[in-house]
């Protein structure tokens, strides 16, 4: 067996990928660490070391998947997520790209990939983007008909908040994410508007009750989808591992028969060949 498929099978074991997670973990902690001042005086040598110690053994590990996997690596979509973070750390952070040494603490991202429960909930997200985007698009049709009806009703008295399409969409979302949309903008508008409270409950009931809680139901419902596929996928793969089972004990239960024939020719063999008294 080549010396790069026993590396990257080794790169890609759970032992292996154990450490990466802790490693990934207490680099997270010690790139929060760096923000400190006084830590930094006291070991800030030590911290930036063992940063370039993290780099390393994450270009390594890169490295002997890109060995073992070849053009393959960059067809797991994990793979190529792990290879950018990795990538960025590795880019020159002096002079005016100086600020991409805050990006370092990307890293931690990479639990990400490496926690299979993580990586789960990442894949629900995923699947899920096409009914968020559904979502997306009547969040914005409502704020677009809101806004337009906020600035004519309310336009000319709450120039700062209602004065444009855009500030009205700005205070909507305000309102939506219930932030003072009472006592902040809701109120002082019915002191003029006594019948504003028409316009305003509806649109907190459609877009912070309803519309928005499509959001949490897609999100599980695809979670559920997910989850629904790796039981069934188990459940396909259980009748195969148990004919497989059952064909090694039968193998086994015939070369055990095999065996003992084999141990009684031989036995009256022995006999037909011990000389006569």
């Amino acid at each position: 067996m080549s010396y790069r498929i026993r590396i990257g099978q080794w790169v890609e074991g759970a032992r292996f990928q154990n450490f990466i997670t802790a490693l990934i973990v207490i680099n997270g902690v010690t790139l929060g660490l760096e923000t400190s001042e006084a830590v930094m005086r006291v070991a800030g040598t030590a911290l930036l070391a063992f940063d370039v110690v993290v780099l390393a053994v994450f270009v390594f590990e890169i490295a002997a998947k890109l060995a073992f996997r070849g053009a393959g690596f960059f067809r797991n979509g994990w793979n190529v997520f792990d290879f950018c973070i990795v990538a960025i750390a590795l880019l020159p952070a002096s002079g005016p790209l100086a600020v991409l040494r805050a990006l370092r603490i990307l890293r931690i991202l990479r639990l990400m990939s490496v926690v299979p429960a993580l990586r789960r909930v990442v894949d629900a997200l995923l699947h899920a983007v096409p009914g968020l985007l559904s979502v997306m698009a009547i969040i914005l049709l409502f704020f677009y008909v809101g806004a337009v009806l906020a600035t004519k009703l309310f336009g000319d008295a709450f120039e700062p908040w209602f004065g444009t399409i855009g500030l009205s969409m700005y205070s909507l979302f305000q309102i939506m994410t219930l932030e003072s949309w009472s006592m902040g903008i809701v109120r002082p508008v019915m002191e003029i508007y006594p019948y504003a409270w028409v316009f305003f409950i509806p649109f907190i009931v459609i877009t912070s009750f309803a519309v928005l809680n499509l959001f949490i139901g897609i999100i599980v419902d695809a979670m559920n989808v997910m989850h629904a596929g790796e039981k069934a996928e188990a459940s396909a793969q259980a009748p195969e591992q148990e004919r497989v089972a059952r064909s090694n004990t039968d193998e086994l239960a015939e070369i055990l028969s095999e065996l003992r024939t084999l141990r009684i020719e031989v036995g009256e063999l022995r006999k037909g060949s011990e000389p006569s008294t």
